[in-house]
């Protein structure tokens, strides 16, 4: 481990606090701590070994673009809320850097989705996501009015404040709050979840890694709908827009310091009342 970038929330104390605590403790152990300024320089031969995320989960979604570039590790540090993404507490940065110097972690392949955003006419925009991309209306007054086509076949046509098609790192975030299923992490899968939805089939579906999914936009309104990617790149989509997703092969790399369950870790993020209402003691029967 020679050189680690650097991606903070700039504006959260407790982020630029823990920031100063991991490059002091990075500096003493030899090792180079850049910028994102520095790293945009950077040819992919040449660039850091690992991404380090102090913030939220945007703050590590964020980071992941680079991680994702170098095609390097990226170890997330909750200095924000939920941070489901995150691997550790600021607490335990002293620790942490030491054990990334010595190489003591394992690596967690996340699958992430390749986006296309077909605009009327000739354009096409290409993105990607780690959690979700997002189609929805820009007027609340006004549903969007989508078709969701699976490998060629039109499933279901829609109007619906949106629809959000996830990874199963994303089905616990955007799409969770949509009544989308939980995925565990190593499922091959992506999901579909539409927002608010009318029409007869309206239920959110999980399809296979090889199935190619499109969603069309329809209709003129009021504002042109948008696309988002992973809640940080937007795209405004007019009618005639097709948004095709695909699962990648340039999956991004999680750093791991303990092997945990995800069933232990999703328990733990979200505080789950594991002791059944029948039950509250908690006591077998």
């Amino acid at each position: 481990m020679k050189r680690i970038l650097m991606v903070r929330h700039v504006q959260r104390p407790a982020a630029i606090a823990a920031t100063e605590v991991a490059v002091r403790e990075l500096t003493q152990l030899g090792i180079e701590v850049i910028g994102e300024d520095e790293a945009e320089n950077l040819t992919d031969d040449h660039g850091p070994d690992l991404v380090l995320a102090m913030g939220g989960d945007g703050t590590i979604l964020a980071a992941a673009e680079s991680a994702r570039r170098f095609n390097i590790p990226l170890l997330g540090i909750n200095a924000g809320h939920m941070g489901f993404l995150a691997e550790a507490s600021p607490e335990s940065i002293p620790t942490l850097m030491h054990r990334l110097a010595l190489g003591e972690y394992h690596e967690e392949k996340r699958s992430t989705l390749d986006i296309s955003i077909k605009l009327p006419g000739e354009n096409l925009i290409t993105d990607w996501a780690l959690n979700d991309a997002v189609v929805k209306h820009t007027d609340p007054a006004h549903p969007v009015h989508l078709v969701l086509v699976v490998d060629g076949q039109d499933v279901s046509t829609y109007g619906a404040d949106g629809m959000i098609l996830a990874t199963p790192t994303g089905s616990t975030a955007y799409s969770f709050s949509a009544g989308g299923p939980v995925v565990w992490p190593d499922t091959e899968a992506v999901v579909i979840s539409p927002i608010a939805a009318h029409g007869l089939f309206t239920r959110p579906l999980v399809v296979g890694p090889g199935s190619t999914i499109e969603v069309v936009i329809n209709e003129e309104h009021w504002s042109a709908p948008e696309v988002w990617c992973d809640g940080l790149r937007r795209t405004i989509a007019p009618a005639g827009t097709s948004v095709v997703a695909r699962v990648s092969q340039n999956p991004v790399r999680l750093v791991r310091m303990e092997h945990t369950p995800f069933a232990e870790r999703l328990v733990t993020k979200f505080n789950l009342p594991v002791r059944g209402w029948r039950n509250p003691e908690g006591n077998a029967k």
